[in-house]
Order: structure tokens, then sequence, then C-alpha cells
């Protein structure tokens, strides 16, 4: 399904988003929204990818001056299929796309790759060789999946074999569809791998203009751990046959497809950005080109944070805040547990959950039910979605409690706002609350860092943290680490000098004849 606004001229910077900007809250679709509005002399089209339509609200963001192109697209949301007509399927077409999976299950070496796609691309077409209608009814796709799972498959369901990986390869023609009727653009730019890297390197392959990826968390990582905590894909094995430490067949073919896609749009971009070197070294391991990398943390305002200190109590408050989407990768559930044990030795603690809860309404009930069973009603409250500015001054400490981050926006904006945290040792989280390099170390430490899943751990923390002489140092700590190392201005200056570069090469492909 498509749907388009502004539909208008040629953009700069062709923005490939995946379930977030403008639908949906949160740091990626934050920073979306401050790019956008960073850069007013350059024009932006916006391309959104989601799953079903109904999956999603109203638009939470505006569309600002400056994106002259806007369409959504779900992958998921199927038009009724046209009636059924047996065809043979061209070998010589097959043979290729089999050339291209086979290049890929190598997993390291991927030259050559970039032309293969180029020219598989025009075969994708509705009239082209290997057409959607082809690879779900021709008889050369039967024999493709078959011998295929002859070769590969450790389950013994064809009939599962078959539905996953057409219901898995379904979306790459919508894809095709895309990139085939995308407004120009002089830079591609995606956020993520996945499908929306995957159109960024059909784009970058059959248009010649530079692809720039900016991964906040990265995407193979935390498909791996919905999908190991999905419970909508299908395990054969005999009750006794299962070890929990080794995912099922279907889990596994799911994973090694994400991880696919993300080769091949790394393997497309021109540029490819982490937010601190962990990511950046993860990417390298996931197949990105090591002299394609390059760490750009992100940044905040702090202006627009700054005067919220004036606005704190004198005494510090007893409120511990989560600000976040209530979604299982927060793990919400160990921070209201380890609210509830904190709360026995600090009877007047109290914990906000702040954030949407409707992208995960079912695990949003879950944690309401927890909270209930714990008699937590004098001590823990869900806000849902507030303005952090009005939420920060009347808080202690601000909480993550997630099990993957990157370098996440909020910790950024409470250090500005003057309020240490506590989080989960992921991503950056330990840089940022206890400094990278001797200078930043030299700083202090900005909060505590916690054992993932661990709500003893982060209770004693939360306990830890309050105490006076501790929370100030602290928070002096937070202060001078967000103005020296995490302004938006140093973030702006990176982009700034990475678009100018793209661009410029972009009008170079351009004068030699690129499409």
């Amino acid at each position: 399904m498509r749907t388009s606004e502004r539909l208008a001229r040629p953009a700069d910077i062709a923005l490939l988003l995946e379930g977030t900007f403008p639908y949906v809250r949160g740091g990626v679709s934050s920073w979306v929204d401050q790019m956008i509005r960073a850069f007013p002399d350059l024009t932006f089209a916006v391309v959104f990818i989601g799953s079903r339509r109904e999956d999603y609200g109203d638009k939470v963001y505006k569309l600002h001056d400056n994106i002259v192109h806007f369409e959504e697209h779900y992958l998921y949301e199927f038009d009724a299929p046209p009636p059924v007509r047996a065809v043979e399927g061209d070998a010589q077409a097959f043979a290729q796309m089999e050339k291209m999976h086979d290049m890929l299950r190598q997993r390291n070496d991927l030259q050559g790759i970039g032309k293969l796609i180029h020219d598989v691309i025009p075969m994708m077409g509705d009239d082209g060789q290997i057409s959607e209608a082809n690879f779900l009814h021709s008889r050369r796709s039967w024999e493709v999946i078959s011998e295929r799972y002859k070769k590969y498959c450790l389950d013994p369901s064809f009939t599962d074999y078959f539905w996953t990986v057409r219901i898995m390869h379904k979306p790459l023609w919508q894809l095709a569809r895309i990139c085939d009727q995308l407004v120009p653009a002089r830079v591609y730019h995606t956020v993520s791998t996945g499908y929306a890297g995957f159109l960024g390197a059909l784009l970058r392959f059959k248009h010649q203009r530079p692809l720039l990826v900016s991964e906040h968390g990265i995407y193979t990582k935390e498909r791996k751990i919905d999908l190991l905590q999905g419970q909508w894909i299908r395990d054969n094995r005999g009750l006794f046959e299962r070890d929990i430490s080794r995912v099922g067949y279907f889990q596994d073919l799911w994973v090694r497809f994400f991880e696919a896609l993300g080769r091949v749009c790394y393997e497309a971009a021109d540029e490819i950005t982490a937010l601190f070197e962990g990511n950046r070294l993860r990417q390298i391991a996931d197949g990105a080109p090591e002299h394609k990398t390059r760490n750009t943390p992100n940044g905040i305002p702090v202006e627009k944070f700054a005067p919220l200190r004036a606005r704190r109590p004198a005494e510090i408050p007893p409120v511990v805040a989560l600000i976040g989407r209530v979604v299982p990768i927060k793990d919400i559930k160990t921070f209201i547990r380890a609210i509830f044990i904190a709360s026995r030795q600090m009877p007047g603690l109290q914990g906000w959950i702040v954030g949407p809860e409707e992208e995960d309404p079912a695990y949003a009930q879950e944690c309401r039910d927890i909270a209930a069973s714990l008699g937590m009603e004098d001590n823990l409250r869900f806000l849902g979605f507030q303005n952090v500015a009005d939420i920060l001054p009347q808080v202690g400490v601000v909480a993550l409690s997630s099990i993957s981050e990157a370098l996440p926006l909020v910790v950024l904006e409470a250090y500005a706002a003057g309020v240490p945290v506590v989080t989960t040792d992921v991503g950056s989280c330990r840089q940022l609350v206890e400094g990278l390099g001797d200078e930043d170390r030299a700083l202090g430490a900005a909060g505590k860092v916690v054992q993932i899943a661990n709500p003893e751990h982060f209770a004693q923390a939360v306990v830890d943290l309050l105490e006076p002489r501790t929370w100030h140092a602290a928070q002096r700590a937070a202060i001078a680490r967000v103005e020296r190392y995490y302004t938006l201005g140093q973030m702006q200056d990176a982009y700034r000098h990475l678009y100018e570069m793209l661009l410029a090469r972009s009008e170079r492909a351009t004068a030699a004849g690129g499409v």
C-alpha cells in the first residue's frame, strides 16, 4: 500500500525511515526531526516504511516546510491478489537470483554484489523475469525453493519452509517498486539497515547516487532480540529436542535474512556512521567495510534544557522517572521491580513511567498487572507521553532499564537539565555515565551503571545515587559532560560536512552521466 503527500520537485536528501518519524515517538524520530530542522537550506523527501497502516496512529511530528515530498508504504498490507496464472519462469533470471543468495550466504566476500543487484532490479518489475508473480507462482520458483529446502533446511516441515520463504521475501518486491517510482534525490540517507537500508541499496545501485547509513541501534541486533522473543515463529522440534542455548531453524532463517539485508546495505553505502565505538566495531563485524565507518555521536540543544535547572526544588525529589516507550526492549518490568525493592528502603520513593503505550498495548498491560500484583499504587505512576521539559525538573533520577540502547538522547537531556541517571550497561551508557578517555573521566560519574535485568542492583543504585553528596557530584559531572561533548552544534557540524561531501559526489556522478 502506498500513499503520498506533497508530490513535488526532486529533493536534496531522501530520508528512508522504517517505523519511526513521523508516526512513532522516540529517540530516533526526535533525531530525524532535529536533522530536518537543522538544515533549512536543504530539501528532504521522506519515505516512511511500516508494517500495516492499522499499527500506527496519526502523525506525531510535523512535516516541516523543507520536506518537499512524503510517502508511506506498508509492507505487510497486501492488495487482493490477481487471479493466479501458472508460468514457467525464466531459468537464467532465477539463476542470477540464486547466485545473489549464494553470495549472501558467504557472509564475507560481497565483491560484485552491487553489479548483481543492479542487474536484478529491472527483472523485479511487474513485467520482469523475476516479477513478484513469477516468484510466487512460477514452476522455476517452486523448483528453486524445493532444491534449497533439500540442501539447507534442518526442519522437517517443507510446508513451513515454503511459506516462510514466501512471506520473508514478498516485501522486497514492494521495495523494488518504491525504488522505481521515488522522486529523484541527490543523496539517499537511511537511519537503519533492514528494509529501509535495503531500499537505500536498491536506490544506490540503480541511480548511482550516494547512500549514507546512520545507525542508532544496530538493526540486526535489535531484530535478533525481537525474533528470539517472538512467539509467532514455528519451532517444530520436539519437547526433548529443544535446547534453550540454540534457536529454532526458522528463527535462525529470519535472523540470517536480516543479516543479509544489512550486509547489502553496508556494501552499497558510501559512508556509515555509528553513535559510539562499540557500535562501529559491531557494524564491521556484521560486514561493514571499515574504511566507510566513522563515529558521529548524538547531540542535543543544551541551551533548551539548561533553564530547567533553575526550576528544580531545593531538595532532591525522591522521584525516579523512566522516560521512554513502553515496549519490551526498554524492560519496563525490571524498572517496576526495582522501584518496588527500593521503596522498601525509601518508603516515599516514587517511580514514574513516562512514555507512550500504544506501540505494544499487550506489553503495557502486563506492566500494569505486575505493578498491581506488587501493590504499588502509592509508588508507581504511568503518565503516558509527556513533554520531557515538564517532567525533568520534578525528578531526582532518570532511569533506563533497557536491554539494548545506542546513545540515548534522554540521558543527554537529563544531564542538560541537571538530572543524574541510573542506566543498564548497554550501548554507550557506561561511556555517558563514566566518561570516555582521561579528560572525560576526570569529570566524574554522572550516575550509576548496573547489569541488565537485575532489579536488586538497580534498586540499590537508585538508593545510593539519591544520597545528597553523591547526587550533587553526579549532577555536576552530568552538566559538564553534556556541555563539553554532546551539543547539537557538534552533531550538526559533523552531518553538514557529510552532506556537503556526498552532495558534491552526487554532482560528479551527474556530470559523469549517472541516472
